[in-house]
């Protein structure tokens, strides 16, 4: 029988094929946890520090789960029970969800590649992507021969064209493969859609792109998925229907980012947008195109008309509330607006649907009904927005500026995603594996925090250390005599800039500066360009219309390079190597309450008698500082520093546990001159 310590050990199947392999214990070790919980159907929480090789520790014991031989001789069968017994032991199908495309594509095209070189059995490893990624050649050719009616703008009649001709040499049918990118208008016309699809009666099925992927899936025996895929799923699973095949074992990296991911697919949002797109493609009476006119359906198109003008009342008046009442966008209560759009789009679904029911054709007949169903489910969501019918869910209003005016969003989430994942997912997955290089805090690693808000209450947890000697390879300085940025903003803010200057200078640049505010990274950023080009580094900003990968690319094959980021630096940024040797954090991250579900969530904890900052704001500080400093060490060579210049690490009492959950690494104290 086959053990993880065969394939990940000192003298297993990967060091006899890689020259250079050094097996890690922390590793091994995480890898047998993972084996073990699979095998007794129980739930696992893993902290691996950075250079474990976390994916390798789950899907080797995945891998050999779901390959391990139903019965190995006809005794054994008899003994376990029966050859039944032993295949409802042994997981038949797992999916690992990532939160990134990058350790997706690692997973893909280097981890599992090489490990059904080495693993003597044979598995079938897939990738899940969402239905709208793929083709539906029926309403590609359907949108080709009704361009007339359906498009106005020359582009997109080239750019239907250019995917007509992409379809008959294409490998996968997905945007993945694709030389370019269409338009959001073409492609919601020609893209696989679950409410627009005609199953085997359509002419295509036999090459259908989704139903061949689909099948794929279905044969496969580890499935590899994003979070918002396995969150989408998981929504719907809740309404009897499902976007993936099922599964005995979720294995969910990078799963500190869970709580938001889960969040935002479990909640609803609806923009005055979507509600215009929506009604355009049925009719717009300035083009005189859309689904309508191609059966020139004159009562319909009037009441498409009148819809309009009903959106543009309802969107006027919820803009006019938030403008007046709004502060952060939160509705606490029920009905304020009168609302009058959520049962004329369910009554214009219906007429459409009437409508198509009329069409003999029924490729033609579809698109009726999808659109009606479409206008339905809208209408059905803004219903439920209005009247705020979702328990224990927190509602916000979100205005942005647009060029064609002010976009509005009605949007709505779970204000504690825990017990939603405790019922759905851990009450009926047999196995769930949650790992990160962050879900500890403190000295003791406690997972208390991270496994509340999740509802994995239940589960088991384990830290790893990381196998790097973080003693060697890193030091932290922290500041002495800087001013509080809670009492003493302005000299904060302005120190800020000075001691950025001081610490990018050491190192010759090669930093990343990491801010909890665009705005202090702006300023910064325009006291420093001048002085830190005279010196000959070159500065990135985020915000500065470069794509994120294009920057962090830049950033690496540029000498002296210095990069201020926000949120999305702090975590999922891979920089081995001399080009970053210095990660300065301005601030302590802690989550202001000023957003509509953080505040929410803060008053659920102050009204059962609990305290928001101990009980959240500290703990997920935590966490996001450890994804902060975690930038710095990425490989067994890498060396470096990290400033912290917020005084208050040292100065109040929970700094003690900030410190307490980083990598133990050499502490110095520097003074501010």
């Amino acid at each position: 029988m086959l053990t993880v310590a065969d394939i990940l050990g000192s003298g297993g199947s990967i060091a006899r094929r890689l020259t250079n392999y050094e097996a890690r214990p922390q590793q091994v070790e995480m890898a047998e946890a993972v084996a073990a919980a699979i095998a007794a159907k129980e739930h696992l929480v893993v902290e691996a520090g950075t250079g474990v090789g976390k994916s390798f520790a789950y899907l080797v014991p995945a891998i050999l789960a779901v390959t391990e031989p139903e019965a190995e001789t006809p005794e054994s069968a008899a003994a376990e029970g029966g050859d039944d017994d032993v295949a409802e032991r042994r997981p038949r199908r797992i999916v690992v969800s990532t939160h990134t495309i990058s350790l997706q594509e690692q997973l893909l095209g280097k981890d599992l590649p090489l490990l059904k070189g080495v693993i003597p059995r044979d598995f079938s490893a897939v990738l899940a992507k969402g239905r709208g990624n793929y083709v539906s050649l029926r309403r590609l050719e359907a949108a080709a021969m009704r361009g007339g009616s359906l498009f106005v703008d020359a582009g997109e009649f080239e750019q239907v064209r250019e995917l007509v001709k992409w379809s008959k040499t294409t490998h996968d049918g997905t945007l993945a493969d694709m030389p370019f990118r269409p338009s959001p208008s073409v492609w919601d016309e020609a893209a696989s859609d679950s409410g627009n699809c005609l199953g085997r009666k359509c002419p295509r099925y036999k090459d259908c792109f989704y139903f061949a992927a689909r099948r794929r899936l279905e044969h496969a025996q580890v499935m590899i998925v994003n979070h918002a895929l396995f969150f989408s799923d998981l929504a719907l699973r809740r309404q009897n229907v499902s976007l993936l095949p099922d599964y005995d074992v979720a294995i969910l990296d990078e799963a500190h980012t869970l709580e938001a991911t889960a969040g935002d697919h479990l909640g609803l949002r609806i923009t005055s947008s979507q509600v215009d797109y929506v009604l355009s493609k049925l009719y717009n009476d300035r083009t005189n195109k859309g689904l309508l006119v191609t059966r020139h359906l004159a009562a319909p198109q009037q009441e498409v008309m009148r819809c309009r003008q009903r959106a543009d009342a309802f969107f006027r008046d919820v803009q006019d509330w938030f403008e007046q009442w709004g502060g952060n966008g939160r509705v606490r209560k029920a009905g304020v607006v009168h609302n009058e759009l959520g049962a004329a789009l369910a009554a214009l679904g219906k007429m459409v649907r009437k409508e198509g029911n009329r069409i003999k054709d029924e490729v033609e007949r579809q698109d009726f009904t999808s659109a009606g169903n479409r206008l339905e489910l809208i209408g059905a969501a803004i219903d439920e927005w209005v009247e705020q019918s979702a328990e224990g869910s927190v509602y916000w209003i979100e205005a942005e500026q647009k060029r064609r005016g002010t976009r509005v969003t009605l949007a709505a989430s779970p204000i504690d995603v825990g017990p939603v994942l405790a019922e759905q997912l851990f009450a009926r997955v047999k196995t769930v594996i949650l790992t990160s290089a962050t879900l500890a805090v403190g000295r003791d690693a406690s997972f208390e925090f991270f496994k509340t808000r999740l509802g994995a209450t239940k589960a088991r947890g384990k830290q790893l250390g990381s196998p790097f000697d973080y003693q060697r390879q890193a030091t932290l300085i922290l500041l002495e005599g800087m001013p509080d940025p809670s009492s003493q903003r302005e000299a904060y803010d302005r120190q800020v800039s000075k001691m950025v200057r001081r610490y990018v200078h050491r190192t010759g640049g090669h930093a990343f500066v990491l801010f909890t505010s665009y705005q202090l990274l702006q300023r910064v950023a325009k006291e420093l360009e001048a002085s830190l080009g005279r010196d000959g580094l070159r500065l990135f900003c985020q915000g500065a219309g470069t794509p994120r990968h294009q920057m962090l690319e830049e950033f690496k094959a540029t000498r002296g390079a210095v990069l201020f980021g926000t949120d999305s630096f702090w975590q999922g940024v891979d920089v081995p190597g001399d080009a970053l040797q210095n990660v300065i954090i301005t601030k302590l991250p802690f989550s202001v309450p000023d957003r509509p579900l953080l505040e929410a969530r803060l008053d659920a904890i102050r009204q059962r008698g609990g305290v928001p900052f101990r009980e959240y704001q500290l703990p997920e500080a935590a966490i996001k500082l450890k994804q902060g400093f975690g930038r710095l060490i990425r490989s067994s060579k890498d060396t470096g520093q990290v400033v912290i210049l917020d005084p208050r690490v040292r100065s109040k009492p929970y700094g003690k546990l900030l410190l307490e959950s980083l990598p133990d690494c050499r502490v110095v104290v520097e003074r501010v001159e």
